[in-house]
């Protein structure tokens, strides 16, 4: 255990609440969930952070998945600072665009076309805009306790049925945009044809995290992405998979070639980029073929493709293009979680370690998690102790329960053992 001294990044944060709502420009980053205040970090190497304080943590945040090469890259940094010098955005086409489109578009088949924007939560509300237009229907499906971005369709939470319209889940959400968003449990696949039913021919699309990451890591049981590919094709609607998190971190070629589906709409997010600002959205040809300027739904943004993010992309994307690459991950992957599941079974702890690929979250609930309603029975009290009990041995968990923690190249064997030494002492 490393003695801690936070003084500067407390002051930080009292500052902060003067200037900004909650003191900080994200939710979760508040720490609140886990009890604590939050730390103010100058910057990244490698697979560590350091705060304000002086103090490192081995980091498995990773800026919320994209730092798949982990912090200050060599050849990232490398590319960005060569291409600002040449400038940073144009608003106009540049061949670096094509580079990157060819090279998503190299591990992800389904994308036929694709289109650039700033963010995951851009790229999921134009493929939401781009399958109504395409469908010309209103409703779309989401699943209970999935995140797609804090545009106003998404943000809702389920009533009391399993084809109950959604309702506002925050403030300033009309009642009439949530109304046209229905909820079903994840992981439920009887629940989905119960709403096809209620509202037959009225659906565009179902839009789900093929492996949900923002409740914690669920994966998908058996035949359920299977189930609703086959009910979206029955029903004329699309398949939308958010890959904004899974894309690059289950399986290079995100949870559609790990599970061997084809969606007709895939967004991607800053992964693409480095950790670059960046999204993207693509899908069938057909379908793409509707965004303007080739057809008639409206999309646009001054800061799409723009230079540093394209080249920041192409560089990430030519390094995982390496089968070594994976191979490694997997490996260290493989390590945490059977190190993870020996300390559990030595301490007899019956909590759930729940992992795909490099993404990975420890329950505190005594039985497996497939949905919200099994997620929200994890003890929120015990994960904030043992978050804090992490970071007192140098260890950045993500600081809630409900979300997954994340490894990088740069994770090697000595921090791999680092954090199970770190686990061990820190599960009481």
């Amino acid at each position: 255990m490393q003695s801690r001294n936070i003084t500067r990044s407390e002051e930080l944060f009292q500052e902060a609440q003067s200037l900004l709502p909650g003191g900080v420009n994200s939710p979760v980053r508040a720490f609140r969930s886990v009890g604590s205040q939050p730390l103010f970090i100058t910057r990244g190497e490698g697979a560590y952070v350091f705060d304000v304080d002086g103090n490192r943590y081995l980091d498995y945040v990773l800026s919320w998945g994209p730092l798949i090469l982990g912090h200050a890259n060599d050849a990232i940094s490398r590319v960005i600072c060569e291409t600002a010098q040449k400038g940073t955005s144009f608003g106009a086409p540049s061949p670096l665009e094509l580079e990157l489109a060819r090279r998503v578009m190299g591990f992800y088949p389904s994308m036929e076309r694709i289109r650039f924007v700033n963010s995951g939560t851009e790229a999921t509300m134009s493929a939401i805009r781009l399958a109504r237009a395409y469908t010309n229907r209103d409703f779309i499906i989401k699943f209970e306790g999935c995140y797609h971005g804090h545009a106003d369709i998404f943000l809702v939470q389920a009533g009391s049925g399993v084809a109950t319209l959604g309702l506002p889940d925050s403030p300033g959400v009309p009642a009439a945009t949530a109304n046209l968003t229905l909820i079903a449990p994840y992981n439920d696949l009887e629940a989905v044809k119960k709403i096809f039913q209620k509202y037959p021919q009225q659906i565009a699309a179902i839009i789900v995290e093929p492996v949900a990451g923002n409740m914690g890591v669920v994966p998908p049981v058996e035949g359920f992405l299977e189930g609703l590919r086959k009910l979206t094709e029955e029903n004329s609607a699309l398949l939308i998979f958010d890959e904004v998190m899974t894309g690059f971190r289950v399986h290079c070629g995100g949870a559609q070639t790990l599970y061997n589906i084809k969606p007709d709409l895939t967004t991607l997010g800053k992964v693409i980029g480095g950790g670059v600002p960046v999204g993207a959205f693509g899908g069938r040809q057909e379908i793409m073929d509707l965004i303007a300027p080739a057809g008639p739904v409206y999309q646009a943004g001054t800061f799409s493709g723009n230079p540093l993010a394209m080249a920041a992309g192409i560089e990430t994307l030519r390094i995982l293009e390496n089968p070594v690459f994976w191979e490694k991950l997997e490996a260290r992957s493989k390590q945490l979680k059977e190190g993870v599941l020996s300390i559990l079974r030595k301490k007899a702890l019956h909590y759930q370690l729940q992992s795909v690929g490099s993404m990975f979250t420890l329950f505190f609930a005594e039985n497996p998690v497939t949905n919200w309603a099994t997620a929200s029975l994890a003890n929120r009290e015990k994960y904030a102790q043992f978050f804090r009990n992490m970071l007192d041995y140098g260890v950045y968990l993500a600081p809630s329960q409900f979300e997954a923690g994340f490894l990088s190249s740069m994770h090697g064997e000595h921090e791999i053992l680092l954090t199970l030494e770190a686990i061990e002492q820190s599960l009481v």
